[in-house]
């Protein structure tokens, strides 16, 4: 699904039939190659750098070659395929290529995400799809919000799952965690090739604006911001391995614990049983004449179990 945008004189984004110039082309699913390859052919550019953006392991970079200028950022994505009994990530990163050619911008992306609909549906009234420096700049701003607000999200999943972990026996509830744990390793991974991506960027003023003052000073923001999401996953991590292996331990000794308690009720069970044994033989016994032995054995029984009890609850053992 190719759609043309432009910005018209009352500052709306507008959607086209066919692209003009200063044009917004996005490319979203579902599309084919052939309509890729028709898309190429006529902005003049190289199927290559479609490709590229489409394969989900491409790293963030950029480079400039024959009047294109290409950049590929990775956003973070909400799993689609989330379920509840799903091992899967909650969260991915996925790439989205940026090219830059004559008058036109194009983005393309393999997944629907946050960051293309916060330009289709929100009307954000700096972005221009003439100014493909600023359109850029945006587009990272919007990349670096949503890594900020799906590691909230995580954090406060994190929280809820410890609550459910304290009395927890089963490997299910870890589980929980090793999602988000999967989740924070893709985060941390592309934070910091787009880190890296955008200082290059800025060293080389990629998108020439140097003498821009405003944009610079919104690039070098966006570069704090980006630099606090990687420390907060880099954070989250640390914390959230530190919890597994704590909740563990704890898993391991509530089974203890249960262990320890279905051995000591086995024992104080098995009392009663022995007495009950020993006067079941077919042999004369102590008492067989006494028209009170059942009672006194049942006594007998409860008594020694009460003793048991006792030993163990002293012991902390029960």
């Amino acid at each position: 699904m190719i759609k043309y945008y432009i910005k018209d004189k009352n500052r709306q984004l507008k959607e086209l039939s066919k692209p003009v110039k200063g044009a917004w082309i996005n490319v979203y699913p579902p599309y084919t190659h052939e309509e890729l390859k028709q898309l190429s052919e006529e902005l003049d550019i190289s199927t290559d750098f479609f490709i590229d953006s489409l394969d989900i392991d491409e790293r963030s970079r950029y480079e400039q070659e024959d009047g294109v200028r290409f950049i590929v950022v990775n956003i973070p994505i909400k799993n689609e395929t989330d379920t509840e009994n799903s091992y899967d990530a909650l969260y991915l990163t996925a790439p989205i290529g940026i090219v830059e050619v004559d008058d036109y911008i194009v983005t393309i992306s393999a997944f629907k995400n946050l960051v293309v609909d916060h330009f289709l549906l929100t009307d954000v009234k700096s972005f221009d799809t003439k100014d493909h420096s600023l359109f850029v700049l945006l587009f990272f701003e919007r990349t670096v919000h949503y890594f900020l607000h799906f590691l909230k999200n995580m954090n406060h999943q994190r929280n809820l799952y410890e609550k459910e972990l304290f009395n927890a026996i089963r490997n299910q509830e870890l589980s929980k965690l090793m999602r988000l744990q999967k989740s924070l390793v893709y985060f941390v991974t592309t934070l910091r090739d787009n880190e890296l991506m955008m200082l290059r960027m800025q060293r080389t003023d990629f998108l020439n604006i140097k003498d821009r003052e405003e944009e610079s000073d919104f690039f070098g923001d966006i570069m704090i911001d980006m630099n606090q999401a990687q420390e907060m996953s880099q954070i989250y991590t640390n914390i959230l391995n530190a919890t597994m292996e704590a909740f563990a331990s704890i898993i391991s000794n509530n089974m203890n614990t249960i262990m320890q308690r279905l051995t000591s009720i086995t024992i104080v069970l098995m009392v009663p049983t022995l007495v009950a044994s020993f006067y079941g033989m077919n042999v004369p016994l102590w008492g067989q004449d006494n028209p009170y032995a059942f009672l006194e054995i049942l006594l007998l029984s409860i008594v020694l179990a009460t003793i048991i009890v006792w030993f163990f609850r002293r012991k902390r053992l029960f």
